[in-house]
């Protein structure tokens, strides 16, 4: 993606962070130079923040992207942070124009399907206690018995051995000191989750 020197992000804790908070994805394939996407949750491995790291996920079987997979190239998952318009009225400088404000995490490797049985189920144990981790009764898969495993021929599971991740947070760091406080502090202040969420991104990218 462009990516300028601005708002490049490369702290790996930071992105690490952030791919698990966001961590619902859009994987990309090619497909006869024809673009493809699929929206999946991914288990974001500790160290996948950089080279080297691992995602895992997995789709329906029927979903035919992952017949494309090629561990000759590179796939694309791009996590999506919060995101927002930012008005020129905003800023204490003039002249201005509008922008968007955004966060957002390019992820870039070669997929592997994983096909034994066990190393499946796995994966399925582990998104389920990732997402229910913050419920006060958390359902595991072990309640539904062997139920798991007779789904197991409908699902292809995949890992993700990644080549670069790269972060771009946008936000307003091109602006003079006093228009990024303004814009922060509206933001902080705002009805709207969304935008309190990059507010409070600017804030940390502040300190």
């Amino acid at each position: 993606m462009y990516l300028p020197r601005l708002f490049q992000e490369q702290d790996p804790e930071r992105l690490l962070a952030f791919m698990r908070r966001h961590s619902f994805a859009t994987l990309v394939t090619m497909e006869d130079d024809v673009p493809f996407a699929t929206h999946l949750p991914f288990l974001v491995e500790p160290g996948a923040a950089g080279p080297g790291g691992r995602l895992l996920a997995h789709m329906a079987r029927a979903n035919p992207q992952w017949r494309a997979f090629s561990q000759d190239r590179d796939v694309l998952v791009v996590f999506q942070g919060p995101h927002t318009y930012v008005s020129p009225s905003w800023y204490v400088t003039e002249p201005n124009v509008p922008t968007w404000n955004y966060a957002v995490v390019h992820a870039y490797g070669r997929p592997r399907v994983i096909e034994e049985p066990e190393e499946c189920l796995r994966i399925l144990r582990e998104s389920v206690a990732t997402y229910e981790s913050g419920f006060e009764k958390p359902w595991s898969l072990e309640q539904v018995g062997d139920y798991a495993q007779r789904l197991l021929p409908g699902i292809a599971a995949f890992e993700l051995r990644l080549s670069r991740v790269e972060g771009k947070f946008k936000l307003n760091q091109n602006r003079a000191p006093e228009d990024r406080r303004a814009v922060m502090s509206l933001l902080e202040r705002s009805e709207e989750p969304e935008q309190r969420a990059v507010g409070a991104l600017m804030r940390e990218r502040d300190t």
